[in-house]
């Protein structure tokens, strides 16, 4: 549950849309989920080998700490925190907000109190414990896959004539598969996500045995939702009709049901937004709480509640920062900014496996942990992994240079800060040998 609300959100809603845009098959349109499930599924296999290899809290910052360098690590702690998660989390909520407003039939001006209220509520729920906060991502994971369901037995039941629709707007007319490669960015963003359950492998029952399976599990799972999802909506609305669409989900449940199909998915995406939000607020604080224990953050953020033992000054950090972007409204440009710094932890984090794997072999090293699970393929599949999330960067820069200048000097302002930590030596800290 943790793995696939991580990974549905919002985007599988609404980026369809923009992936139909940018190919001119119909085929094509739906081929792209799949290739895209093909790097996320790489993905999993890179994160199980790592997360039973260190089965610990914090996840990437673990992976580029033990085997790149503690900069690495603490740059991508301080990217999660500044904008990657904290911004999700504003704009995650004022999106469920809106959603939750138009539902109740209220106007614009109650949605930065229902997102703030969000926020703070879902916080408070994981302060009380790891089972609270496992057992509300439970109820809203299985709310979303509900509602992709819906939506995918509506659209494959439906009548097959495409609404009428504008033509699309591609601005790639340079072929099919020059489109692919330009659509396949939206997609790879719809399906991030599945790293985050590895943030809190030390809270895991069996983490070495239960996270891969999580992972793959997950990952496998959504990418058949995705598929078939798309299915449904090239069926119904035909590529043309996708294309010109604002709201396919939508567009697809109201003509396979009328108003009533309109509003069903219309709860069905608050529902989700809200379990996306939920599995962030849960998950993300591990990381800050790693940084601190290593005296790279504020120690209030490795303190536990003395009851719940649950990271409350790390949750309380991130719901402050995360209620501050909201209320000020600043997270959409910042996202913008930052967005594809996701995806150079990602390719980093991939590096690391081969790192570590080569260590390993110098130093003959044969032990149970790395029997645990093996990520299979080695070394394409996890090369191709790493070739996609250099892929999404590089496009990323190259569609907004500006965006990315100003997001590189965000991450890099962290630079000062690990130093300025370090040498304060709040705690102990693990030099590499």
């Amino acid at each position: 549950m943790m793995v696939m609300g991580g990974i549905i959100g919002s985007g599988i809603f609404l980026n369809p849309a923009i992936v139909a845009q940018r190919v001119d098959l119909s085929a094509l349109a739906v081929g792209v989920w799949a290739i895209g499930g093909a790097v996320a599924m790489a993905g999993a296999f890179v994160f199980a080998e790592l997360g039973a290899r260190f089965p610990a809290a914090g996840g990437g910052y673990v992976y580029l700490r033990e085997a790149l360098h503690p900069l690495l690590g603490f740059l991508y702690g301080w990217t999660l925190l500044l904008v990657v998660a904290t911004g999700a989390i504003a704009a995650v909520a004022v999106t469920f907000a809106r959603y939750a407003a138009a539902l109740a039939g209220l106007g614009e001006g109650v949605v930065a109190p229902i997102a703030v209220g969000a926020i703070l509520f879902l916080t408070a729920v994981n302060v009380l414990g790891v089972r609270p906060g496992a057992t509300t991502q439970n109820v809203f994971t299985l709310l979303k896959i509900g509602a992709l369901a819906a939506l995918i037995v509506a659209g494959l039941l439906a009548p097959a004539a495409p609404l009428a629709a504008a033509p699309s707007t591609r601005p790639e007319a340079g072929g099919s598969i020059a489109s692919l490669g330009v659509a396949l960015l939206p997609v790879l963003f719809a399906y991030g996500g599945w790293q985050q359950t590895n943030f809190v492998a030390a809270e895991i029952v069996e983490p070495r045995r239960t996270l891969p399976r999580a992972l793959l599990l997950g990952v496998g799972g959504v990418i058949a939702l995705y598929v078939l999802a798309n299915l449904a909506y090239v069926r119904t609305l035909g590529r043309e009709g996708l294309a010109g669409s604002l709201a396919p989900a939508a567009d697809v449940l109201r003509r396979a049901a009328g108003p009533a199909g309109a509003t069903v998915i219309a709860a069905g995406i608050a529902a989700s937004t809200f379990g996306f939000l939920s599995l962030v607020i849960l998950v993300t604080p591990r990381v800050y709480q790693a940084m601190a224990e290593d005296g790279l953050f504020f120690r209030a953020a490795a303190r536990l509640h003395p009851r719940f033992r649950t990271p409350v000054g790390a949750l309380l950090v991130q719901a402050a920062w995360a209620v501050g972007l909201t209320l000020t409204g600043t997270y959409g440009q910042l996202l913008d900014y930052v967005v594809f710094g996701d995806w150079i932890f990602f390719g980093l984090a991939g590096v690391t496996l081969f790192v570590l794997r080569r260590r390993a072999g110098r130093a003959g090293e044969r032990n149970e942990t790395q029997a645990e699970f093996r990520a299979p393929g080695y070394p394409w599949v996890p090369a191709l992994f790493v070739a996609a999330a250099a892929y999404a960067v590089g496009s990323s820069v190259l569609s907004s240079p500006r965006n990315a200048a100003i997001g590189g000097g965000l991450i890099a302002l962290g630079v000062p800060a690990f130093l300025l930590w370090k040498k304060r030596g709040q705690a102990p800290f693990p030099e590499r040998k």
